[in-house]
């Protein structure tokens, strides 16, 4: 006979309950409900989600199949769709994004003293992604993306020392990711490293204005002028270590500044990366790397 805690149960414990209240007050989420409150709606898309189901009949389903565990488990009693459906219509979001980044300020603090990346860097460095969610056109007729297609996009800062999201927006799909950038306070000294989607030098200069660093592809057909060179060790995989100055009179006074140029051949998938970024005190080797620590956002 099973004595102890179910597995969500456990799950569960870890979001505190107090700070939980505090949100759900602070924007009245239970005022006039009967059914549903906002802790058993929360409950049930929480089990959605670690359980992988794909709509909330699937959710309801499978709760109603394990009726004598749901007292265990937090939920009291059964929950119907239409009821599920319609808190999810109406419920403040605000209350579960205010719980995210309580809970994301935590989660930081438990990561505050992790080993820094590689040796000799003593900033914070962050990813910027953004990913497509897709949704039903059906009834998400607000998030049209293509002809018949529906999504969101979800634009996620990561800090790379725990790998947590420290800034996280959604916005429409059709939104370009280049326009998170104008929203974005550029945290002074920090290191941001991005892919070439992002390429915008009057964007980037306001992060070099910021006093915040850049890591960043480089697009294939940038114009630029080599004002010097830095030896390198190619057996490393570096090919070159430039300072350069961007051509075109129009992107010159974009970012009128020099810039570094950093060319990479990575021997595990075969391809060569040229990296920019406006950071000169850190090795070649380092930024190259750095940028490999990229990919941890899109694990995210």
């Amino acid at each position: 006979m099973h004595t102890g805690s179910f597995v969500f149960a456990q799950i569960v414990d870890f979001i505190p309950r107090r700070q939980f209240d505090e949100c759900v007050n602070r924007y009245r989420g239970n005022c006039h409900v009967r059914e549903l409150s906002c802790r058993k709606q929360f409950l049930a898309l929480l089990f959605g989600q670690l359980t992988q189901m794909d709509s909330l009949r699937d959710i309801v389903i499978c709760l109603s199949a394990q009726k004598s565990k749901l007292y265990h488990l937090g939920f009291g009693e059964g929950i119907a769709r239409s009821t599920l459906a319609e808190a999810n219509e109406k419920r403040n979001f605000f209350i579960y994004r205010d719980l995210a980044c309580h809970l994301i300020s935590r989660a930081q603090k438990l990561y505050q003293d992790e080993p820094v990346l590689l040796d000799g860097l003593d900033t914070k460095v962050y990813a910027l992604d953004a990913s497509v969610i897709d949704l039903c056109l059906t009834w998400f007729g607000w998030a049209t993306f293509r002809r018949h297609k529906a999504g969101v996009k979800l634009h996620v800062v990561l800090d790379l020392q725990g790998n947590i999201p420290a800034i996280f927006y959604v916005t429409k799909a059709s939104v370009h990711d280049v326009n998170i950038m104008d929203i974005l306070d550029w945290e002074k000294g920090a290191l941001y490293i991005m892919d070439r989607g992002y390429t915008d030098f009057k964007r980037l200069y306001d992060i070099e204005n910021a006093g915040a660093d850049f890591i960043i592809r480089a697009k294939h057909n940038l114009h630029f002028r080599r004002t010097n060179t830095r030896p390198v060790d190619k057996s490393t995989g570096l090919r070159c270590d430039q300072t350069i100055r961007l051509g075109g009179s129009r992107t010159g006074k974009l970012y009128p500044k020099r810039l570094r140029r950093i060319k990479y051949f990575d021997a595990e998938t075969k391809r060569h990366y040229i990296f920019l970024t406006n950071n000169f005190d850190l090795p070649a080797l380092h930024i190259a790397k750095l940028y490999k620590y990229r990919w941890q956002v899109e694990l995210f």
